[in-house]
């Protein structure tokens, strides 16, 4: 299932949740625990999301996971947690820091490998400000939301600069290489 007809108070809901996970985690050290039953069938499916954190709209921290493997609900509390405390990018959160933050919620959908033959190819086929893609070689990995479109608005620059992320140079390019698309909601 993919969440394409999630209320506004669901939305709302969501963002609740990770905003009190923050802040449970500042006085707990741990995720807000969420008892699942308590909120409504569509926030008890499995999904996959990320959770962005930014102040004054510079990246704070950003978790989440590709593949859906828990409630919605809780992979929401989980990743606003570990965006603020665990991104190995970042010190963790400040109470001093933590009335500054924007909260961002991305649910993916399915990732689907893409086929191409190559690299000109498959930036012919990538969506600008829709596609959020991962890119694999060999143990190099990485992905980037659709919102990255936003400050990477050029197909080519995305692409380069997701490669860096994955650890590869940006000018790299091999046939091994395996891209996946995936597409989101976004709760800003």
């Amino acid at each position: 299932m993919f969440f394409t007809e999630l209320t506004a108070a669901e939305k709302n809901t969501l963002l609740d949740v990770a905003k009190n996970s923050i802040a449970y985690g500042l006085q707990h050290n741990k995720a807000l625990p969420v008892e699942i039953s308590e909120f409504s069938e569509t926030l008890q499916t499995q999904g996959a999301t990320f959770v962005t954190l930014n102040i004054q709209h510079q990246l704070r921290g950003c978790i989440g996971t590709l593949e859906a493997y828990q409630a919605l609900i809780k992979d929401v509390s989980d990743h606003a947690y570990a965006a603020a405390f665990q991104d190995p990018r970042f010190s963790p959160l400040t109470e001093k820091e933590f009335p500054l933050l924007e909260i961002h919620i991305s649910i993916l959908t399915p990732p689907e490998p893409m086929k191409f033959s190559s690299e000109e190819d498959l930036l012919q086929q990538i969506k600008p400000g829709i596609d959020g893609l991962i890119l694999q070689m060999g143990f190099n990995k990485g992905t980037f939301l659709p919102a990255v479109w936003e400050s990477l608005p050029n197909k080519k620059d995305f692409l380069n600069h997701l490669k860096q992320k994955a650890g590869l140079p940006m000018n790299f390019w091999s046939d091994e290489i395996k891209v996946s698309r995936y597409e989101t909601i976004y709760i800003p």
